[in-house]
């Protein structure tokens, strides 16, 4: 089955939640609803729809639902940058670069990452040749 893929603020929900499993709707309300003045109604609408869509699992604990992701936030954000490229980008990373390039602000670690992302896309391209 092919799940349907979550909005720009069901994946900001569904990243939170990969982060704190096993979580109850009420919970859910007041670590991430209440800091962006979401109601509780709200909070449980999004998650019920990212339930239907197969990204949430819910199990009754003691006469309460605790939801729970299937995947992590590194794989729930990867998952989400590929559908940007690919839908938005047309699948090229080029504007992403030159964003890179251009705007944005990088830590020496984040330096170290993207070096090491170059010397395996460069291995990985040599061995395609």
């Amino acid at each position: 089955m092919t799940m349907k893929r979550p909005g720009e603020q069901e994946l900001a929900l569904l990243t939170w939640l990969a982060e704190h499993p096993a979580i109850t709707v009420g919970e859910v309300a007041e670590g991430y609803g209440s800091p962006r003045a979401l109601a509780r109604s709200t909070v449980l609408t999004m998650m019920e729809r990212l339930r239907k869509k197969g990204h949430l699992s819910r199990k009754r604990v003691q006469g309460v639902f605790r939801y729970s992701t299937g995947a992590g936030p590194e794989d729930l954000l990867k998952d989400a940058v590929g559908t940007f490229v690919s839908r938005t980008l047309g699948g090229s990373v080029s504007p992403f670069v030159a964003y890179l390039g251009d705007e944005a602000e990088v830590t020496p670690e984040q330096l170290a990452e993207l070096e090491d992302l170059v010397a395996r896309l460069q291995t990985r391209a040599r061995r395609s040749s």
